[in-house]
């Protein structure tokens, strides 16, 4: 079975360009090296093998004759992504190509790059189709629903040996540039198969790539070419619009730079995009503004959960420039009626969420207002879901969800399954540990609905994302009834 394996991985290679018909014998060759054998007898025909199948073979094969150290789905990783590596084109071939076909169309050079990170098993296909999504209808539009299955859990094996390792400083962090052709460790990713592009924003050096997990289409990421804190200021507008500029199919925003609020790393600068319209972006503005000396920017409020000011102009310096005033206005604000508060004891805790993208020839950018104050009845945040929220969504609200994309945990696919199985046969859900912490939500749902074998997992989906919708709104700092509005118009007279 291993030469066929072989056979077939370097058909697979050849038919996705990643090798020409003159590198079949030096791919042979390569991919004998890691598997630890020197002998081969190529069989006649190619197999009809999937590459996940083919990978999964000479893992096997590697287990069984002491090559590979342990079968677990850290230590797989690691060497099926060895075995990638050595039929994925050097960074230059790569980057060349894509310099092409920008010439031809921005998109031309995405479309392709996209699906070479697939071809590679950077981007890992078989894991990707297991994603559990759906769209919920919500007051704020169609919302996207995603229980993330494609980014693995860590096996215990995998963790054990991470603890016994010293603690290592090369790449410094899962994005830094380091990271292209990487070997891993068992607490870090080996990337052989990764290769990254070079993009100018702000007269700076940043990279592109795709986020292996891919939670929504062509998820990019675009950062700094050093490693250095995320930051939210003037500047990160002008990255924004310039890399929209660059690359008008897709959109890119960043991140907060603060605890709770940002993602979850803080420590490299960087942003995420792709070519994916959400939910917010359809939002319409609800109430229009106007702010002095922008008369070419059309300006509002939009229809959103959460608290977002949208600007949209030809002019994208202008955008720099009223972007940098709405920032430097809402670090300082403070608005104790409403509890929002600058700063307590020195610690700052207004920032902003932004987002950037070209609509109809305009530039458009999309400010969210974040606060990240804790208090004893909110100790992980009070613009954070509240705990009747965690059952669903505990996790921090960072951009995918700020623009309409629930990301939810994997525990979320069984607990699910099991509630319709509960709701339907009328079981007892707070006997059942699994699934007990659903059982307020449940009760309340069950005055309203009767569950039958046939709609039980809709109704869960539906509510799920009328759920979701609630985490938003527990995320804006401006409440969506008079007051909160009242509110918010008195930081625009602000500004």
């Amino acid at each position: 079975m291993v030469n066929q394996s072989i056979k077939a991985l370097v058909a697979y290679a050849e038919n996705n360009g990643l090798i020409e018909k003159a590198d079949e014998i030096w791919a042979i060759n390569r991919i004998l090296e890691i598997i630890g054998i020197d002998d081969y007898d190529e069989p006649e025909i190619v197999p009809d093998m999937s590459l996940t199948e083919i990978l999964d073979n000479l893992c096997d094969f590697a287990y069984k004759n002491g090559i590979l150290k342990e079968n677990s789905i850290g230590y797989r990783d690691l060497f099926d992504t060895k075995i990638m590596g050595a039929i994925t084109p050097m960074p230059s071939q790569i980057r060349r190509k894509f310099n092409e076909l920008y010439i031809q169309s921005p998109q031309a050079a995405t479309d392709w790059y996209y699906k070479f990170n697939q071809d590679t098993n950077y981007i890992r296909r078989d894991r990707i189709a297991k994603d559990v999504k759906w769209i919920a209808p919500t007051e704020y539009g169609d919302l996207d629903i995603t229980i993330n299955l494609s980014k693995p859990e860590k096996d215990p094996k995998s963790i054990a040996a991470a603890k016994l390792m010293p603690q290592a400083a090369y790449p410094k962090c899962l994005l830094c540039k380091e990271n292209e052709g990487y070997a891993g460790r068992v607490n870090h990713p080996a990337r052989q198969n990764h290769r990254i592009m070079p993009v100018t924003i702000n007269d700076s050096n940043w990279f592109m790539q795709y986020s292996p997990y891919v939670y929504y289409n062509e998820h990019c990421i675009v950062f700094n070419s050093e490693h250095t804190p995320m930051k939210i200021e003037p500047a990160t507008f002008r990255k924004l619009l310039d890399f929209v500029k660059k690359f008008p199919h897709y959109f890119v925003g960043s991140n907060a730079d603060l605890p709770i609020v940002g993602g979850s790393i803080l420590t490299h600068d960087h942003f995420q995009g792709g070519h994916n319209t959400f939910a917010m972006a359809k939002a319409p503005i609800e109430t229009e503004l106007h702010f002095d000396g922008f008369d070419q920017v059309n300006a509002g409020i939009v229809k959103w959960p959460m608290s977002v000011i949208r600007l949209s102009s030809e002019d994208d310096n202008a955008l720099v420039k009223l972007g940098a005033k709405i920032l430097a206005a809402w670090r300082g604000y403070t608005d104790e009626k409403v509890f929002l508060f600058a700063e307590t004891d020195g610690e700052p805790h207004n920032t902003i969420t932004p987002i950037a993208r070209m609509c109809d020839g305009r530039f458009e950018l999309d400010l969210v207002l974040r606060n990240n104050i804790t208090t004893d009845e909110h100790p992980l945040g009070v613009y954070h879901p509240h705990a009747e929220l965690h059952h669903i969504k505990k996790e921090n609200i960072g951009l995918i969800e700020v623009m309409g994309l629930a990301v939810l945990p994997a525990r979320l696919k069984e607990e699910l399954s099991l509630l319709a199985g509960a709701l339907v046969d009328g079981a007892d859900i707070r006997a059942d540990k699994r699934i007990e912490k659903h059982a307020d939500w449940t009760d309340e749902l069950k005055t309203r609905y009767t569950f039958t074998a046939e709609n039980a997992m809709d109704i869960i989906r539906k509510e799920v994302g009328i759920v979701f919708a609630r985490v938003l709104e527990h995320a804006g700092v401006y409440k969506r009834d008079k007051e909160g509005k009242q509110a918010f118009l008195k930081f625009i007279a602000s500004i």
